[in-house]
């Protein structure tokens, strides 16, 4: 497939079947960190903090060639050193936001209406703060299932608690049985970046693992998928107006698309999309539009992410 756009020359091959590039040329993708909270009752890493990555979504962004690293919560009982987010925000080329747990609703201004739905806040935190500094910097940012509710609640928008019990006629978006393997249709809004790059399809087939959903749309992203039939918001983006920096999602799981199948929308698109705009970043960076506007972060989390941790 031709992807409508050019790679810079500096990193040309990227999404190469032959990864010839150096390792200096190699773009630098961070991902988001998931947490597993200490546990006295865990056998294995008693009582300690774990932060991991799930190793598909890794391997989804090594596969054209990118160096993938996690970016560590900073802050914590273990804390040492002054590295901050905001250095990997410099250093890197780009961030991806990855899935996991339910997003708190306090996040968006809600109370949880069921103690199952009372999601992760110290990772809500976590994530906001990284958000913030990739959009400081001016650096692409990409979500995937959490990842883009939590984009969308970063910039003002809200979340259905749980789809089946507050949208009428809702599709079970999770099934903890078959997880990955639960699928439903998607219709791909027309005149859309994400419509461009699947120049010939209109509707497609995709993994469904959540059971949140986008409510209320953030101010200044788009809508460009939907759900079907319950049309729940699918894919958003940013829009470039104003020098505004990258920043697109899907509710979706890309990486689990297998290499060659036809039964669900090709990875590929979306992943060169993304990298296409770290690379570009890198040769062009982008000044924050939000430097002197404070608020545009929910909470400005990144002022309130070690008082919290530090809390617990």
């Amino acid at each position: 497939m031709d992807f409508p756009f050019r790679i810079p020359r500096s990193v040309r091959t990227v999404g190469s079947p032959a990864m010839t590039q150096p390792v200096s040329a190699r773009l630098k993708i961070g991902l988001s960190a998931c947490f597993s909270h200490a546990d006295p009752a865990r056998s294995l890493f008693t009582n300690k903090t774990l932060q991991y990555v799930e190793q598909s979504i890794a391997h989804w962004l090594m596969s054209a060639g990118a160096m993938v690293v996690m970016v560590p919560c900073p802050t914590g009982e273990t804390a040492r050193g002054d590295t901050k987010l905001s250095h990997y925000a410099e250093w890197l080329d780009g961030v991806v936001m990855h899935g996991g747990a339910d997003v708190w609703p306090g996040s968006y201004g809600e109370v949880p209406l069921k103690d199952a739905w009372i999601g992760d806040r110290i990772r809500d935190l976590y994530d906001l703060a990284l958000v913030e500094a990739f959009e400081e910097a001016g650096k692409p940012i990409f979500g995937v299932c959490r990842g883009l509710q939590l984009i969308n609640v970063a910039f003002g928008g809200t979340l259905y608690q749980d789809i089946e019990a507050q949208h009428a006629g809702g599709l079970r978006h999770r099934d903890p049985v078959t997880y990955d393997q639960n699928f439903h249709q998607i219709e791909v809004v027309q005149g859309t970046r994400l419509s461009k790059l699947f120049p010939d399809l209109k509707t497609a087939r995709v993994n469904s693992i959540h059971h949140q959903g986008v409510k209320d749309i953030a101010p200044g992203f788009d809508i460009e998928a939907w759900s079907l039939p319950d049309r729940v918001p699918e894919a958003i983006r940013r829009r470039p107006d104003r020098g505004r920096s990258y920043i697109a999602a899907t509710q979706w799981h890309p990486e689990f698309h297998k290499y060659g199948s036809t039964e669900t929308v090709d990875d590929s698109p979306i992943l060169h999309d993304f990298l296409w705009a770290c690379a570009t970043a890198r040769v062009a960076p982008r000044t924050s539009t939000m430097r002197g506007m404070p608020g545009r972060i929910r909470n400005r989390a990144a002022r309130l992410l070690r008082q919290a941790l530090l809390r617990r």
